[in-house]
């Protein structure tokens, strides 16, 4: 069996939706993933942040104006009228629960409850959609098997049990319906996987069910070898490789969620990227196999901060990096880089939610800088730091100033710290130079 995920593009208009059945609809049982419908989730959101801020008419407007726009989604897709019907009944039971969230005292806990509304009504519209065409299938409501322990990472074996017995008492049908994002937490609370987690959602079931290959359907023809929104003349990567998908998620690429592929790779699971608007499109395919070496993919990470960590009792001080590094974990704040030399340290994180927290006890024992608005650019491919032309990039950027380097802590990754405002300039430069047949 497959599992096959449809990110919110592809179900946002009707005729998206339609794309979607014709691609499920070929006669093989598989689990499908669905995200709710695009601009949803950003509703859900702000109707969220209007109940933090009391601003009750703001949220009542939101949910009203999404109420109105879901039953002409539901009119213009849903032509029985039985079918029609009870989705409307659905979804406005949905609505009149949100509206008695505006009346209720703001918690992450309420928030959590009212952004997993989304996917509970696309998989609710779309499996009666199905049904309507003909198409035998069934919901699998997610949040009676998806769940994240106490470091929110998934429960593995709670998934797997939970959801073996839920397709056992389900019984047979073509296709299997699901929520992604959404999940339960460790004290069974609603919670959810990060924006994004829908992809991870797949996987994570992939893994479950040890599935044949895993599908990740969006509004684009496979992971780019730059970031077309900067770069012109992208291209989509044929094959990856897991660690090389891994790195591209974790430092920009936008396509996959940042853990998508550490639920399958254990088990050589596949996971396929393809677009839902152009369905006979290769995609790129991510397995375990290398295919080449050298540099495949480019990507940025925006919303950077550095930190430069210097004393003079570091020189040759036991314990100086593990009390940094304590303070960073105590904050709950992972670092993406970092450098050292005998009298300082510099690292980067993407959280600064307790910067002035970490300053305030790093300056307790050294002297802090800190340089905000910085881009991380990253470039990957297999066995990248002992490519022959590597050192080349270096004089491709001589004019670009680079505020940190990470070379060699992977064989298929180099990144750069650069100013957000070298950020595209530094993305071009290196796609001339690496797939544009620029030569020095």
């Amino acid at each position: 069996m497959k599992v096959l995920k449809f990110g919110g593009t592809s179900v946002g208009s009707i005729e998206n939706i339609q794309n979607v059945k014709n691609i499920v609809n070929d006669g093989e049982k598989k689990v499908i993933v669905l995200s709710a419908m695009s601009g949803t989730t950003n509703a859900l959101v702000s109707i969220a942040n209007n109940i933090a801020e009391k601003s009750v008419n703001d949220a009542t407007e939101t949910i009203n104006k999404l109420h109105e726009k879901y039953f002409e989604v539901i009119d213009s897709l849903l032509q029985n009228k039985a079918i029609n019907e009870e989705a409307k009944n659905y979804v406005t039971g949905i609505f009149n629960f949100l509206l008695e969230c505006t009346y209720k005292t703001y918690s992450q806990t309420l928030a959590n409850e009212i952004v997993a509304q989304g996917e509970l009504m696309s998989t609710f519209m779309f499996n009666g959609y199905l049904k309507q065409e003909g198409i035998s299938s069934a919901l699998l409501p997610a949040l009676d098997f998806m769940r994240i322990d106490g470091a929110k990472e998934p429960n593995m074996d709670y998934i797997k049990s939970n959801l073996s017995r839920i397709l056992k008492n389900t019984g047979e049908v073509d296709v299997y319906i699901t929520q992604g994002f959404i999940c339960l937490d460790n004290a069974d609370a609603i919670s959810n996987l990060q924006r994004g987690g829908s992809d991870y959602t797949a996987t994570i079931i992939g893994a479950a069910i040890l599935a044949e290959e895993v599908q990740i359907w969006t509004d684009i023809d496979g992971m780019h070898n730059n970031d077309p929104r900067y770069v012109d003349n992208t291209r989509p990567i044929s094959n990856l490789s897991f660690d090389e998908a891994a790195e591209l998620a974790y430092f920009g690429a936008k396509i996959l969620h940042p853990q998508t592929v550490t639920p399958v790779r254990e088990d050589n699971i596949p996971v396929r990227l393809k677009n839902t608007m152009d369905p006979d499109a290769y995609g790129t395919l991510i397995s375990s196999e290398t295919p080449e070496n050298g540099i495949k993919a480019l990507a940025a990470k925006d919303g950077i901060t550095a930190i430069k960590i210097k004393s003079g009792r570091m020189l040759q001080a036991h314990g100086f990096l593990k009390k940094v590094f304590e303070i960073f974990e105590t904050y709950e704040t992972s670092i993406d880089m970092i450098t050292t030399s005998e009298v300082a340290v510099s690292l980067t994180i993407d959280d600064d939610r307790n910067l002035d927290k970490i300053i305030s006890e790093l300056e307790a024992f050294s002297t802090i800088e800190v340089d905000t608005n910085q881009s991380i650019v990253c470039l990957v491919g297999h066995g990248i730091v002992n490519h022959s032309e590597t050192y080349k990039l270096f004089q491709i950027l001589k004019d670009v100033k680079i505020r940190m380097i990470s070379y060699g802590g992977s064989n298929n990754n180099i990144s750069l710290l650069v100013n957000a405002n070298d950020k595209i300039n530094t993305l071009r430069k290196l796609n001339d130079y690496l797939f544009e047949l620029v030569t020095l």
